[in-house]
């Protein structure tokens, strides 16, 4: 089996930000707005005359992400709707430097590598602007490895490309061994990502492609026993219904919810990509930032046990929900069902069942919380450990909380 280093690195990353950015921004009704709600041509393209991002907006997004534990964030630099947020080079002029003047991917660019975020590309593969998508196919291919071939060798190098639609053509021949070939021409040691969308998560497609996705579902293990090669796989998740901006969608995820999202992805080895949607001028919204916040808060905790450890196959008895990473020294068990102790008329004390018992064939010397290195008992006969979780004391609620185990 073939190993790459750029998905062993890619794997490690952990936590990434998707941004859903574009002309559907400034309807604020979602990024599929133009199709789904009907909406014709020449009302859609008014939002030309306003699309004009504010002079930071990359840089406020790239530290937002930062912040909040992002190791690389993957951008739309062209949806559905065919619109382009980097200069085309003549292929057409709908694009961000004839409608603001402004190549808005470099700057994108500039402020990730100013601040030690890895880009990434999303390049939609469906079109409904350009017309050979639907009268002629062929023709449509090559405009695509143009478009393609422009984000590959005018950005210099670039984490990876996320492409996204050809579910749409099933039944298609997309060429994809002249695509991938293209890109690894410009971009040997990018990743290169083929979203298989709602109906085939967790699904490959083309040995060229090296990390499988899973839209908005847990992530799963991979069986790639016989496999050429070796593959990562990604998450990617809304925080609201939306991936793009959405002024009425108020149905947000509790953080809560993020932070086990995020969990269950390392517990799989698994990078979990979580999407905001800016509003027109490119800034985030209140709730975006407070979301991020806080996912910022659990990372920082936990840092050490989110990147290097890979998975460690013990079966915790009775709790299938915690599970343990190993980065070959130590070893992190994640625990997902913790109370809280406090006054009965303010906590409900329930029992937090908190013996975690399982096989395990090393010596153990020392468990402690990784966030703040208190200690835990345990005891140990043969290969049976049993190590005592805590409730957390009135005050906290970290939701996952991880033990670090010495041996």
């Amino acid at each position: 089996m073939i190993i790459e280093k750029r998905i062993k690195e890619f794997e490690k990353l952990g936590f990434g930000m998707f941004v859903h950015f574009g002309l559907y921004s400034v309807l604020g009704k979602g990024e599929w707005a133009k199709f789904n709600l009907g909406i014709p041509w020449d009302e859609y393209l008014k939002t030309l005359e306003v699309f004009n991002p504010k002079e930071d907006w990359a840089e406020e997004l790239v530290i937002n992400a930062k912040n909040a534990g992002c190791r690389y964030i993957t951008l739309t630099t062209r949806h559905h709707d065919g619109f382009s947020l980097y200069d085309t080079c003549g292929l057409n002029e709908y694009d961000a430097p004839h409608v603001c003047g402004r190549d808005l991917i470099k700057e994108f660019v500039e402020a990730c590598r100013k601040h030690d975020v890895i880009p990434f590309f999303y390049h939609t593969l469906l079109d409904w602007h350009e017309e050979s998508y639907e009268n002629n196919f062929k023709e449509y291919l090559v405009y695509l490895r143009k478009s393609v071939e422009i984000i590959c060798k005018n950005y210099g190098k670039i984490g990876g490309i996320w492409f996204d639609g050809m579910w749409n053509k099933p039944e298609e021949d997309w060429e994809e061994d002249a695509l991938y070939s293209l890109i690894r021409s410009y971009q040997p040691d990018t990743m290169i990502i083929n979203n298989t969308g709602m109906s085939h998560r967790g699904e490959l497609g083309h040995i060229e492609l090296d990390s499988v996705t899973f839209e908005r579902a847990r992530p799963a293990a991979l069986n790639i026993e016989g496999a050429p090669k070796y593959i990562a796989s990604e998450m990617c998740e809304t925080f609201g219904d939306h991936w793009g901006y959405a002024e009425q969608d108020l149905n947000f995820k509790s953080t809560g919810n993020l932070i086990r999202s995020y969990a269950i992805c390392r517990k799989y080895r698994s990078n979990f990509l979580f999407n905001v949607g800016p509003m027109p001028d490119g800034s985030l919204r209140t709730i975006d930032k407070g979301a991020l916040e806080i996912l910022g808060l659990w990372s920082k905790l936990n840092d050490e046990a989110l990147h290097n450890p890979a998975p460690f196959k013990v079966e915790v008895q009775d709790k299938p929900e915690n599970f343990m990473l190993n980065d070959g020294n130590n070893y992190y068990l994640f625990f997902n069902d913790l109370s809280m102790k406090g006054d009965e008329n303010v906590v409900i004390n329930r029992d937090s069942n908190l013996n975690n018992i399982f096989t395990f064939h090393k010596k153990i010397k020392s468990v402690s919380w990784l966030d703040n290195g208190e200690a835990l008992t345990f005891t140990q006969e043969g290969n049976t450990v049993n190590i005592q979780g805590k409730p957390y004391k009135y005050g906290t609620s970290y939701v996952v909380r991880i033990a670090k185990i010495t041996t």
